[in-house]
């Protein structure tokens, strides 16, 4: 499928950019005008002369990239119009803030996804088919292996895993990524097992989340009073996975740990990373997430941009859609650190 002319959306060198309204998607190279859909270091980058973003997207954005940068917010089907395009952002599922990017211009309708999940957490808006012509959407787990969890199974195990370990006396320490999966951590788990202790990574955005109104546990840190070796041994603690290894880690002695993320479904990642227990968590949309967001869009055209982009094209292509790749640089943040780790 080549482009089109009249495509709202086309990949540049510096990202996805829309011709009629001057404008990009998540650039990845600085530019005048970005449309951020949520604040992971992949999709928001530092050098944008002005960056539009959802409302509950500003907290994290000016943590990351400084309380100076030229940021304009939008509600949730709040819609603006720039050079005759009609902009409005829609619930992503994703993490605080996160946004689908609606564009409406000379009666066509693209939406782009920007990362998404499909299944309701309690710590951000749930996800929101939005009906559209073309839809860009993400392929981080398209492949049919990835089949997630219920929230309610999820935390049933992580609960019976720290319970466990308080019970024999060890801390439970969740490797986990600092910004969205923590927070969806600490909404979900029962707080009456035990006392929860963050790194110092992890407590910056709680208060994000907090201000938000998302309602989260009482959070301790280490280098807090009345945190000793004994409540350590009941507590469940978050930390980065760029924790792992350090010597921040000596202060809980003999400890349990696990790692949350959407990888420890293939046993040979779980095995990597060296961990006692791998939870099966993502903030991304699995196969069959994937699969209904696309179909309740409606779109008859369908650009997939980072993950399982080859896979998923043919898929959509066997089943009668108009599909093709973007080459974009987005990552996963289940593969990177976010940010220093302040102990």
């Amino acid at each position: 499928m080549a482009a089109k002319e009249e495509d709202l959306v086309v990949a540049r060198p510096e990202g996805l950019y829309c011709p009629p309204g001057d404008f990009y998607i998540d650039p990845w190279r600085p530019v005048a005008r970005a449309v951020i859909t949520h604040a992971h270091s992949d999709h928001a980058r530092m050098g944008h002369a002005h960056y539009l973003a959802h409302t509950d997207s500003a907290g994290t954005l000016r943590t990351r990239l400084g309380s100076d940068i030229a940021l304009q917010t939008l509600g949730y089907g709040e819609a603006i119009e720039h050079h005759g395009v009609r902009v409005s952002l829609h619930p992503a599922g994703h993490v605080l803030g996160s946004a689908q990017v609606r564009l409406e211009h000379g009666g066509r309708v693209w939406v782009a996804s920007g990362d998404y999940k499909t299944e309701p957490d309690g710590t951000c808006m749930p996800f929101e088919p939005v009906p559209c012509d073309t839809f860009i959407t993400e392929s981080t787990f398209g492949l049919p292996i990835y089949r997630w969890p219920t929230q309610a199974a999820l935390f049933a195990e992580i609960d019976a895993w720290w319970r466990a370990n308080a019970e024999a006396g060890r801390a439970s320490v969740l490797f986990c990524y600092a910004f969205g999966k923590a927070q969806r951590i600490l909404h979900g788990v029962d707080a009456s097992i035990g006392p929860i202790v963050v790194h110092g990574a992890v407590e910056p955005l709680n208060a994000v989340y907090r201000a938000a109104g998302v309602a989260l546990p009482e959070t301790l840190r280490v280098t807090d009073p009345g945190v000793d070796a004994a409540l350590l041994k009941r507590a469940l603690v978050l930390a980065p996975p760029s924790a792992q290894g350090t010597p921040w880690m000596r202060r809980f002695g003999n400890y349990a740990d696990a790692f949350a993320s959407g990888w420890m479904q293939l046993r040979g990642t779980r095995r990597r990373r060296g961990v006692d227990r791998g939870f099966v968590m993502s903030d991304h949309a699995d196969w069959p997430g994937l699969q209904q967001a696309i179909a309740g869009t409606g779109a008859s055209r369908v650009f997939v941009t980072h993950g399982s982009v080859a896979v998923m094209v043919r898929w959509l292509t066997e089943n009668g859609l108009d599909a093709q790749g973007f080459k974009t640089e987005y990552g996963d943040e289940d593969d990177q650190g976010q940010g220093a780790a302040t102990p």
